[in-house]
């Protein structure tokens, strides 16, 4: 993590409250909470955006990176390239039958920048990643996170995610994923499995992981912000499941989804200590 200077980047953001409001209940007692990261644990500075047009925003910013790097193309050809690259990685692992796949974006990185050196393309990865989607803990993580911990409550992760996703909490936190609390068996990105959610893939690892240790589905709780990529798949796998609305930037209701149109969440929570309600005795 040190060798990534990111601090440059970091800037204090806060949600944006929504029209949703706490409700709901959980009919079983819950021994594992399953959580996404970005919108959900971590505020995203791209919101809806999306990361493609906030990139072309960034153009400025993104010619001073490039000079940093010694990359000698333009924004606006990396940037190409960059897209051009993921939807083809894309297009392959669908004819290998993956129907939501993942890329592992420093291999990207490695054709646009024309590098063979990884260490590079990841540390120049990182450094795009905070540019164009600056990220900040949700209000009250470090307490939620402890609190479950605490009580003994299994955690783990199922996100779309990169390499570096894990290093926002020993950036904002201090503490690596396992030391707070997350199962390292139950801690799943889709970069490590080429799946992305919406696909049931990490849902379903997670459900035969738990229960090798004894945990059934409905006794798990997974927490996201989207319905079509969270809750969906979530549901599909068995699991108990909270829309994390806490956010305007990262809501996701998919109402004109055909698999959102008739789905709902057990819980809506709009603070994450909201959650110690229902999992914490």
């Amino acid at each position: 993590m040190n060798s990534f200077k990111i601090t440059e980047y970091i800037q204090p953001l806060d949600p944006i409250p929504t029209s949703l409001r706490y409700n709901g209940k959980l009919d079983q007692s819950i021994r594992c909470v399953l959580f996404d990261i970005y919108g959900t644990l971590f505020i995203s500075g791209s919101g809806d955006i999306g990361i493609a047009k906030k990139a072309f925003q960034e153009t400025e910013k993104l010619q001073g990176l490039l000079r940093k790097f010694a990359i000698r193309k333009s924004p606006q050809a990396v940037l190409d390239e960059l897209f051009a690259g993921i939807e083809k990685t894309h297009e392959s692992l669908k004819q290998k039958g993956i129907e939501y796949p993942e890329v592992v974006i420093e291999n990207i990185w490695m054709r646009v920048l024309d590098s063979n050196d990884v260490s590079e393309a990841r540390a120049f990865a990182v450094e795009f990643e905070w540019l164009v989607n600056p990220v900040y803990p949700m209000p009250h993580l470090a307490k939620m996170l402890s609190v479950c911990r605490e009580s003994k409550i299994l955690m783990g992760i199922i996100s779309n995610a990169q390499f570096y996703t894990p290093y926002l909490f020993n950036r904002f936190l201090d503490s690596s994923p396992e030391d707070l609390g997350f199962h390292p068996d139950l801690t799943l990105y889709s970069y490590a499995y080429g799946h992305a959610k919406p696909s049931t893939f990490m849902f379903k690892a997670a459900a035969e992981r738990l229960q090798q240790k004894n945990i059934p589905a409905h006794s798990t709780l997974y927490l996201g912000n989207d319905m079509l990529n969270d809750i969906y798949p979530a549901k599909i796998t068995g699991f108990a499941t909270a829309l994390f609305a806490g956010d305007a930037r990262s809501l996701r209701l998919r109402k004109d989804h055909f698999a959102c149109r008739h789905l709902s969440a057990d819980l809506i929570i709009t603070d994450l200590l909201q959650l110690l309600d229902h999992i914490a005795g």
